[in-house]
């Protein structure tokens, strides 16, 4: 992967997902927010790959508001 980034992605976060990110960057001495956004894409798509599972988008919270986050169905 190379340094250069041309693209730029701006996202909406609540305060309390902020405070999340936030909270991994501080515990894993990241540089940068977006430095710590990166890297939780990185284990995120590692962990769970790119094959998408039909669920809508304000599933996909950081924080729980109260919905069911599981897709297992626990």
């Amino acid at each position: 992967m190379t340094d250069m980034r041309d693209e730029r992605l701006q996202i909406m976060l609540s305060p309390e997902e902020l405070s999340v990110l936030d909270d991994f960057r501080f515990k894993h001495r990241m540089p940068t927010r977006a430095a710590a956004v990166r890297e939780l894409l990185r284990l995120g798509l590692t962990v769970v790959g790119t094959d998408g599972d039909g669920q809508k988008s304000s599933n996909y919270g950081v924080v729980n508001r109260g919905e069911p986050t599981s897709s297992n169905g626990a």
